[in-house]
């Protein structure tokens, strides 16, 4: 068995590193502060955000938290929590609303840490000191957003931020000793794998502790959709994307852990790929992968 799993995983799992670090069951709930996004202040935002209303909108956090947290205290004695403020860019804001916010959530009992996900350019330094200070009273986690490395696919998906400008928000971050967990997506369009595979090798090449592999869908009402519906760009097969994501992992550090591997699309606003729908039965086709290749996260990590 890897390591780093206690399922037979070959992979570094979530799971693993919440039962190592707090020896109990622990849940992230998500949460819709009501943030905008830099991106799209001035423009429309990355061509595949949906347009049309989020998850939760409107709907105090108290709230939102407190929906979830019954349904998990009712199937576990013992549960701690962890917020993730998910919806759009979570520090696009003043430190005064991040504060009321933040700890809202964090005053609540059994909450033992906040996963905030954002973009680099939303992290001004008032907000990287805030965060300092969060760090040294809970378990922080921020989640930035990459992609992708390649200039040309960034511009394409209208990223509207550099790779030197992520560079230096895990920098500035990580000096902070806060934990990065890095966003990637398989599949964007034109991208060929060794893409997206130098994608990966960078990012194992960074001071982060976490990744989230996404695979790309298209979702009706957005700039994606209607460049699918214009140009019928290449979407990845299930059999091409597990081939990718275990090469991926093959070169990853073994120290990253694994927070996602496969998309979540929403069932009434997916134009494709269909198969991404059946996310029980990628996350095991992955797992045949790897055993069949006798592989695991890291094997090649090493020796790239």
């Amino acid at each position: 068995m890897f390591k780093y799993s206690l399922d037979n995983k070959r992979y570094h799992t979530l799971n693993y590193y919440y039962k190592k670090k707090y020896n109990e069951k622990v849940f992230k709930i998500y949460l819709n502060a009501g943030f905008s996004c830099p991106n799209k202040k001035n423009g429309t935002g990355c061509i595949y955000c949906y347009n049309g209303s989020g998850e939760n909108d409107g709907i105090d956090l108290i709230t939102q938290f407190n929906k979830v947290k019954d349904i998990m205290s009712n199937k576990w004695d013992s549960t701690k929590f962890i917020g993730y403020f998910q919806a759009n860019t979570n520090t696009y804001a003043s430190v005064d609303v991040l504060r009321q916010k933040y700890e809202l959530i964090l005053n609540l009992p059994n909450v033992i840490g906040l996963n905030i996900a954002t973009r680099c350019d939303a992290l001004p330094n008032d907000v990287l000191n805030y965060l300092e200070e969060l760090n040294k009273k809970t378990d922080l986690t921020i989640e930035l957003g990459l992609q992708t490395i390649h200039e040309k696919t960034s511009t394409l998906i209208n990223r509207g931020h550099t790779l030197e400008c992520f560079e230096k928000a895990v920098k500035e971050l990580r000096k902070r000793n806060i934990d990065v967990v890095v966003h990637i997506i398989n599949g964007l369009p034109y991208e060929t794998k060794q893409d997206m595979i130098e994608t990966i090798k960078y990012v194992s090449t960074l001071d982060i502790q976490g990744i989230k592999i996404h695979m790309l869908f298209i979702e009706k009402n957005t700039l994606l959709a209607e460049l699918y519906e214009k140009e019928k760009f290449h979407v990845l097969t299930k059999d091409e994307y597990i081939d990718i994501v275990c090469d991926q992992l093959e070169l990853l550090n073994e120290k990253i852990v694994i927070h996602r591997i496969t998309g979540d699309p929403k069932k009434e606003l997916l134009i494709e790929p269909k198969w991404l729908l059946k996310k029980f039965v990628v996350l095991n086709d992955i797992d045949k992968e790897m055993l069949k290749r006798d592989s695991y996260q890291g094997k090649y990590y090493n020796k790239k």
